[in-house]
């Protein structure tokens, strides 16, 4: 009977043998794992959408519209800059890439010979502000956005910026103030409805300072002097 000798050492190496073999696999598992977790995420992942199309088709107006009615940025116009100002010359434009409307995609337009911040007023919409006081003196004006409007080519970026007087209003009629400073502004109706609170309860409480400062209220309303409290113009 043959008896298998099996040392210390000897059982020390198949353990550690064992161990290696258990990491080695453990890694491969882990390795595979991490791999197919990879992959699927490139499946189930959808590329970025270039929002460029979108961005052009969002600022030339709604789809089905004719072709010579689009808004200058929305054409490619072989507009030239030297060219003698205020003069009107013909162009040659095309519609952008990307851009659906009807008709031809290829005309003429006429133009004039200026830049689009020399535009007049009403050929450009602004940004109007109510941060300033339009009845200062002297007038105040404020720095705001402008856009020229869709019908219009003209040279260099349609947006720009440009001052504009602070001539904002909300509503308040200066004939409505001038009747009730003469009937009831001892009461200090005036007031209350120019927005002028503190002065209002004073005259109230004072009875119209005796009637010398409604007196002197209705000479300031009518000259258009004393205006609304926020600042604004009235209508």
């Amino acid at each position: 009977m043959n008896v298998v000798r099996i040392n210390s050492r000897n059982v020390i190496f198949l353990f550690l043998a064992l161990l290696s073999t258990s990491a080695e696999e453990s890694h491969v598992g882990h390795e595979t794992l991490s791999t197919f977790t990879v992959k699927e995420a490139n499946i189930n992942t959808t590329p970025a959408y270039s929002s460029k199309k979108e961005e052009i088709t969002g600022s030339c107006g709604p789809n089905g519209i004719p072709c010579i009615e689009l808004s200058g940025e929305c054409l490619k116009c072989n507009l030239s800059y030297n060219c003698i100002y205020g003069a009107v010359y013909v162009a040659h434009c095309s519609v952008m890439e990307h851009v659906d409307c009807i008709g031809k995609r290829s005309f003429s337009k006429k133009y004039m010979c200026r830049y689009c911040y020399q535009t007049d007023h009403w050929e450009h919409q602004c940004h109007q502000k109510n941060s300033c006081s339009s009845v200062a003196s002297p007038q105040q004006y404020y720095r705001t956005n402008c856009t020229v409007n869709d019908d219009i080519l003209c040279l260099g970026r349609r947006k720009f910026m440009k001052n504009l007087p602070c001539n904002w209003t909300v509503g308040y009629r200066w004939s409505t103030a001038l009747i009730l400073s003469v009937t009831l502004g001892g009461f200090g109706a005036d007031r209350f409805y120019l927005g002028h609170w503190q002065e209002g309860i004073g005259k109230l409480f004072s009875f119209g300072g005796l009637g010398v400062w409604t007196l002197i209220d209705v000479i300031l309303i009518s000259m258009r002097y004393l205006g609304p409290a926020d600042g604004s113009l009235y209508i």
